[in-house]
């Protein structure tokens, strides 16, 4: 993740609940940077090309070209719209290519635990320390094989080179269980009520 991806930006003149309401109608995405003691800069990005920087990676290095001004930065707060896809405030904070920043990623399993066995994951984020530059997208817990009665905590996470938890270490991320008669049983019952339940007339 060493090349950040671009957004154009322009200063936001107006404020309030309404400017902002026009903005989002005109296609524009309000804005805050702000970090390394500056004043925070209120800007209004191209909401498309925003959702599209920001799917998929919560912590994607951005640099924002803030009318021919290059700011490096990393998204700390996305606000986006509670029924259609949309981008509708985003919190950026400055960064340089240079530092160490603290940020949450996601957990991504991957793999078939042992035959038998569920898994439960316990944590879906972990807090993690990365050179500005190389913030993993996700945490890749990979529970191939792993037997029922297991935990994987984040002391057992393997983590990329030069990031290191910063959440406790004894944390449970992934628990690998063997389900019970009931869970089987839940399971069953939910699976035959949904064939049983009669046709819409």
């Amino acid at each position: 993740m060493s090349n950040a991806i671009t957004l154009k930006a322009t200063v936001r003149t107006g404020s309030g609940k309404g400017a902002a309401r026009q903005a989002r109608r005109d296609g524009r995405c309000p804005a805050v940077i702000y970090g390394h003691g500056s004043e925070p800069r209120h800007i209004l990005l191209e909401e498309h090309a925003t959702r599209l920087a920001l799917r998929g990676n919560e912590n994607a290095l951005i640099n924002i070209d803030l009318e021919g001004e290059d700011l490096l930065a990393i998204a700390k707060d996305i606000q986006r719209h509670p029924i259609r896809p949309g981008v509708q405030h985003v919190d950026f904070l400055l960064v340089n290519r240079n530092e160490r920043v603290d940020v949450e990623v996601p957990v991504n399993v991957i793999g078939t635990p042992a035959p038998g066995t569920i898994h439960m994951i316990e944590l879906d984020h972990v807090e993690v320390t990365a050179p500005a530059v190389a913030i993993p997208e996700a945490i890749d817990v990979d529970i191939t094989g792993v037997e029922g009665g297991t935990i994987i905590t984040v002391a057992d996470l393997a983590l990329p080179k030069d990031v290191q938890a910063i959440s406790d270490a004894e944390f449970a991320v992934v628990n690998v269980t063997i389900p019970t008669a009931r869970d089987a049983g839940d399971a069953a019952g939910d699976e035959a009520g949904s064939e049983a339940a009669p046709a819409a007339e």
